[in-house]
């Protein structure tokens, strides 16, 4: 199948290899990519010893390297012939394997513009506004609950109150602050 890298000098055979098994390696990573096979990803590796797993893009990683030989290896293979000098063949294709680590690094920070984080944080409803559902008792004397709407889902929340009259049910309240896990709202 490979009959025709036989012929070849040396440098073109390691290009030609080179750009065969990153791109076999690439397709692997692309397809488990897809199917969700790349939670258990080994490409999050450093050489500190520390897991990043929560960073999008690490220097050192199993599929920056595959990035860098593709790019590499394709280089290589395609200017094997048009550029005269050997050491500037070599220099041209380790700057195309770079520029794919960085188009990859752009790439994915694009991805991840599109991610929204929906996760419920009690400290993100500091001053937002909702409705009394059981009466809150004044001075701070009980608990009552509040509906608040937080990214387009409704919250039904213990709520207190430093207010000297009870806020009813139905009653538009403010978020002032958070007491031990307790919204303290005041009446708008």
């Amino acid at each position: 199948m490979f009959e025709f890298l036989q012929n070849l000098e040396p440098l073109h055979q390691g290009f030609w290899y080179t750009a065969i098994a990153a791109s076999f390696i690439f397709l692997i990573q692309t397809v488990l990519t897809f199917v969700g096979g790349s939670h258990g990803d080994v490409s999050h590796a450093d050489f500190s010893g520390d897991s990043h797993a929560d960073s999008p893009f690490q220097l050192f990683s199993f599929r920056n390297l595959i990035n860098f030989l593709l790019g590499f290896g394709w280089s290589g293979v395609a200017f094997y012939g048009s550029i005269g000098s050997k050491s500037l063949l070599i220099f041209v294709a380790v700057l195309v394997g770079a520029g794919f680590i960085f188009l990859f690094f752009i790439l994915i920070m694009q991805i991840l513009k599109l991610t929204e984080d929906n996760t419920f944080k009690i400290e993100n409803l500091i001053g937002r506004a909702g409705e009394v559902y059981l009466t809150i008792p004044a001075g701070m004397g009980g608990k009552g609950k509040i509906t608040i709407s937080v990214n387009g889902t409704s919250h039904e929340l213990p709520a207190m109150t430093e207010e000297k009259e009870n806020i009813p049910s139905g009653d538009s309240v403010r978020v002032t602050y958070i007491y031990d896990k307790i919204l303290v709202v005041s009446k708008i």
